[in-house]
């Protein structure tokens, strides 16, 4: 099963399961079903619960929130990930807050849905990784699609726990295969965070975000075949609030190198927020300070090759952990 079936599965069992589901979005019904065809035949099979909308994400994402006030429970697709900065009023300003600013705990299970990322030849405006602009806003949990965590798992947790979240989905991950990773590599998934490791005490561990795990998983081979360095990657589902995966174990057991490596362009990121926890929770047992591995910084342009310079890829991956680590 490749991420995006399995994806659509987990919107299909969710409706089947929960009659107050709703999802709003701009062509999401049949037979279109969405630009990226995750939610084909939802519409189909919930019409009165499927329902295609003006190009307004501000609106799409207010009613969502009216849509959980009132009892009931809202996805919110937003066709590029870029276009969701026209809902960050309603997002951050009113959905995030209206779970704690009534004198009483109030359910907001919203969840809105954003494919994100380059690598598709999109240009400037249909290609960012904006998961940092939502870090570290109170009442609002980020998660992240992976190739190793089961969707239905996922979406069925986000909601039990009635709380708003944005879920970034990486464009590239859609046609890849689910739990699939190179020789000699191994993967298991604990509480939420995927290991894919080839030794218990690794010379060094990557975290990373579903989006990136195949683009670190080829620089992990090659570091191994080419210079025999071991990495472990360390992937979470849930990027904020950031679970320190090293807490509770052994100080041998945390390894003197950490990256992390993400797709959005440095500065207030995702990976400066792990880098901040690792250094209060591990200082002493680390080499060096964390290392950021980020995109440069400059618009995605559309040229392939021009692309390929700007965004993070497994060249970068390896080079700045070799570098590391050798020199």
């Amino acid at each position: 099963m490749r991420v995006a079936e399995n994806l659509n599965a987990a919107l299909h069992s969710l409706f089947a399961a929960d009659p107050r589901l709703y999802l709003l979005g701009e062509d999401v019904t049949d037979p279109y079903g969405g630009a990226f065809k995750i939610t084909r035949g939802l519409s189909t099979r919930f019409p009165d619960r499927v329902l295609s909308t003006p190009i307004s994400e501000n609106a799409i994402t207010g009613i969502a929130a009216g849509l959980a006030l009132s009892g009931d429970r809202a996805i919110v697709e937003i066709m590029f990930a870029d276009f969701v900065t026209l809902a960050f009023d309603p997002l951050v300003n009113f959905i995030a807050k209206s779970g704690t600013m009534y004198g009483t705990p109030v359910p907001m299970p919203v969840l809105v849905r954003c494919p994100t990322g380059g690598g598709r030849g999109y240009g400037p405006t249909h290609s960012q990784s904006l998961q940092k602009h939502f870090v570290g806003v109170p009442g609002l949990s980020v998660h992240e699609v992976s190739p190793f965590h089961d969707n239905t798992e996922v979406l069925m947790e986000i909601f039990a726990r009635a709380e708003p979240s944005v879920l970034f989905e990486d464009k590239v991950l859609y046609t890849r295969p689910m739990y699939a990773v190179p020789e000699p590599f191994t993967v298991e998934v604990t509480g939420g965070v995927a290991r894919v490791s080839l030794d218990a005490r690794p010379d060094c561990v990557v975290i990373a975000p579903g989006g990136m795990a195949h683009r670190v998983l080829a620089a992990m081979r090659s570091l191994l075949l080419e210079e025999e360095i071991v990495c472990t990657l360390l992937v979470p589902s849930r990027l904020y609030p950031f679970d320190d995966p090293f807490l509770g174990v052994s100080g041998g057991e945390v390894p003197p190198h950490v990256f992390v490596a993400e797709e959005s362009t440095a500065g207030g990121t995702w990976g400066a927020e792990v880098a901040h926890r690792l250094h209060q929770n591990h200082w002493e047992r680390l080499a060096r300070p964390v290392t950021l591995i980020h995109s440069e910084p400059s618009v995605i342009p559309t040229a392939g090759h021009l692309e390929r310079e700007v965004l993070v890829n497994e060249t970068t991956i390896h080079r700045v952990i070799r570098e590391t680590l050798r020199g």
